[in-house]
């Protein structure tokens, strides 16, 4: 431990944590060297904003727009999907399924999932022109609201807003669309954790600046070029396009540490033991350097008194000497060679050109064979998914897709558990807008009216065949399942011009509105509890209220005296029952009872020494 501190003093300097919450929150002004760019932090943090100026790249047109988005709260609550979330195969399931906008969903999670995710991966739209993708902005802003937010004039707040209100595909509107998604996505992340982005040619240049804008350049991995079709297509005018992206960013590269990949039979094959080695079988490695790779110059004695003449060696003189007294030394003429046993290797690292990792042909076959017809366009092999899952991801991982279309990611995961039988135990969390199918699509055809549908079907369809595959796998197989809504109009006009003070009586409808459900699961995700967690009920003289942590939740109506005699005495007399926030759904109370409780409160305080603070919700 003190050791770890004299480390630690050696390279410690006065401004070390001043820099520390630069790369927190504005990793895109360092440079890859790490040094801190000022001139583009003056240039993030300046007071007034050229929007009309803006250009395309870094400084694209709805940039600063962008970043307001990721800092506006979502408007929607959380609906559980009760039916299917009580199944056998659901009830105890740490693995989520959110239908809903995946900005809505990210800010979700960041009340219960932040720093928590290992590894993200997202397969977003490429913006190609036929991938049907239009930037349509849902966020109602007022031209003299959207100035004072950005403090720009209202001429310049009515362009930016024509712009986004139109719907457009072009580059910035796409930059636009991802800015603020990957933003709130790096928050999510461990400090180990990395992010996997599939794209194409069409806006992976644009992808990678803003990818260094949001991560910081420091922190990119890898591009990885994945070969995704396995025939030529003779017709292409100029060339025939077979490959695709993924790039690969970590949330701090200090800390993210790459996996290596299990060898291949090929390549076990390779490793012998002509010499009968009771190390087991081993390759025989050259030991001199060639000219591209440096080296050591020395002459070179064995422990038998063999000389070699100087040249250039891979290892250091000691280390030499060391691995010819453990016999790791192999003499063949002038070379010399070192042993390599199999029990060694830790695996491959991974390479950069991914041109055996299935294709999508065999994503189309995978679809097919689970709802035997292809009903989602481009789907990712599992087997691609699972190569980035075995990189990145650790036994008990969390993972990532906001962008799940089919649901591959789901599939891999539980493939690569089933594997285990049980050994590993990944989790996913999973988001998918509820795109409408086509009427012209084969995924209409087939009864599936959105996306999310059948992402949710596949989901179930590749558990049931994994189980067949692997009866003696008990793990998680299921779901949960959360809609994302907004409020009606209407309810929202009771909501703005409800006054708490003014209302003696409480106000039912709302809570018929969400339900105790959508209560619930709202809160306990903003609480930090996740949403997986299931709240305890709590009987108070016949009232049910819900206990989850330190959190007591009273959302229904009908909150009287005896109710809180019966929540005093629980405090009293069970020792287990120690909830110091009582949350209200402050609808379902009137004025008078919220008094009652908060009296009787703190008389507990003052008699009991109990402390219970009241958070009323509104």
């Amino acid at each position: 431990m003190l050791k770890d501190t004299l480390k630690r003093n050696e390279t410690a300097a006065a401004n070390a944590d001043a820099l520390a919450v630069l790369r927190e929150n504005f990793a895109g002004c360092f440079t890859k060297e790490g040094a801190f760019d000022l001139k583009a932090f003056a240039a993030r943090i300046r007071d007034k904003v050229a929007v009309t100026e803006e250009g395309y790249q870094l400084d694209f047109l709805g940039k600063n727009y962008a970043r307001l988005l990721a800092n506006e709260e979502t408007e929607t609550v959380i609906v559980p999907d009760e039916a299917h979330n009580a199944k056998p195969e659901n009830a105890k399931s740490q693995n989520v399924y959110i239908s809903g906008d995946n900005l809505d969903a990210l800010k979700h999670l960041l009340k219960s999932y932040e720093h928590e995710v290992k590894c993200i991966y997202i397969d977003p739209p490429y913006n190609t022109g036929s991938d049907g993708f239009v930037y349509n902005d849902n966020f109602k802003f007022k031209p003299d609201e959207l100035a004072r937010k950005l403090s720009i004039t209202e001429e310049e707040a009515k362009k930016l807003l024509d712009f986004v209100g139109r719907g457009s595909a072009s580059h910035s509107a796409w930059l636009m669309f991802m800015y603020p998604r990957l933003q709130l996505a790096k928050s999510l992340l461990r400090d180990d954790g990395v992010i996997f982005i599939s794209i194409d040619d069409n806006e992976q240049a644009n992808l990678k600046l803003l990818c260094d804008d949001v991560s910081g350049e420091q922190n990119f991995l890898a591009n990885i070029i994945w070969k995704r079709k396995r025939g030529r297509d003779n017709s292409a005018r100029w060339f025939s396009k077979a490959h695709e992206y993924a790039l690969v960013y970590a949330r701090r590269i200090d800390s993210f540490d790459t996996h290596f990949l299990e060898l291949d039979e090929e390549t076990k094959k390779a490793y012998k033991n002509a010499d009968k080695d009771p190390r087991g079988p081993h390759r025989d490695l050259a030991c001199w350097a060639r000219g591209t790779q440096g080296g050591v110059r020395y002459e070179f004695i064995t422990k038998n008194g063999v000389r070699f003449a100087e040249r250039l060696w891979l290892f250091s003189k000691a280390n030499m000497e060391k691995m010819d007294h453990e016999d790791r030394l192999v003499f063949h003429g002038d070379n010399i060679y070192r042993k390599l046993f199999l029990g060694e290797n830790a695996g491959k690292i991974p390479e950069t050109l991914w041109d055996s990792v299935s294709n999508a042909a065999n994503a189309a076959d995978e679809i097919k064979d689970l709802f035997g017809a292809i009903v989602f366009d481009t789907p990712k092999p599992v087997p691609y998914v699972t190569e980035m899952l075995k990189i990145a991801t650790d036994a008990n991982s969390l993972v990532l897709d906001f962008f799940s279309g089919s649901g591959t990611t789901a599939e891999a995961i539980m493939r690569m558990n089933a594997k285990s039988l049980g050994k590993e135990s990944r989790r996913y969390i999973l988001v998918q807008w509820q795109e409408c199918c086509n009427v012209d699509s084969v995924a209409f055809k087939e009864g599936y009216k959105t996306i999310d549908e059948i992402g949710q079907v596949r989901i179930k369809k590749a558990a049931n065949k994994i189980h067949e595959e692997n009866s003696l796998f008990a793990g998680d197989l299921g779901f949960k399942h959360f809609t994302l809504a907004k409020p009606s109009g209407e309810m929202l006009e009771k909501i703005e011009s409800f006054d708490p003070k003014a209302s003696m009586l409480a106000t039912q409808d709302m809570l018929k509105e969400f339900g105790v459900g959508t209560v619930l699961a709202t809160w306990l995700n903003h609480d930090g509890y996740g949403l997986t967690r299931e709240a305890e009920k709590v009987d108070l003289a016949g009232y049910e209220a819900y206990l989850c942590g330190h959190h007591l939740y009273l959302v229904n109506a009908n909150f009287g005296a005896k109710n809180v005699k019966a929540l005093l005495e629980k405090y009293e007399t069970d020792k287990a029952f120690t909830p110091d926030k009582i949350v209200l759904f402050g609808y379902s109370f009137g004025w008078k009872e919220l008094e009652e409780l908060d009296t009787n409160l703190k008389k507990l305080k003052t008699t009991r020494n109990i402390t219970a603070d009241l958070d009323i919700r509104y």
